[in-house]
């Protein structure tokens, strides 16, 4: 697969699993229509481009002790820098917001499900 269309297949499976983790967590309010599915889906691509792996290598020893569950917790606080960084960054009427930590933790869980399933249908084609 050529590096442009793994860059738009990620964006496209980042904002998939943003739409499930709204459609599921209802308490999970965005702002921005389709907008806000490609904008962040491309934000969430790059955190986990560079963000990600770094997180993963400081926290090595907890993902080993925990079987692999502090991968929740990462992808927890991804979702926290998406939403801080779509506020910072002022798109126009593209927001997120998570009510309270148990959300994002919530969102973790079915943002690593989703995107484990995408990747999974997606490799097996």
């Amino acid at each position: 697969m050529g590096l442009i269309k793994k860059v738009i297949v990620g964006i496209v499976l980042n904002g998939l699993a943003l739409y499930a983790l709204t459609y599921v967590l209802e308490e999970v309010v965005y702002t921005g229509g389709i907008k806000f599915f490609i904008i962040g889906g491309l934000v969430l691509g790059i955190l986990n481009l560079i963000v990600k792996p770094l997180f993963k290598i400081i926290a090595f020893p907890l993902i080993f002790l925990t079987g692999g569950l502090f991968l929740i917790v990462i992808n927890a606080v991804i979702l926290a820098f998406l939403s801080y960084f779509l506020g910072v960054i002022e798109f126009r009427d593209v927001t997120l917001t998570f009510p309270n930590i148990g959300s994002y933790v919530i969102g973790g869980l079915v943002f690593g499900v989703v995107n484990w399933l995408a990747h999974l249908i997606i490799k097996n084609k």
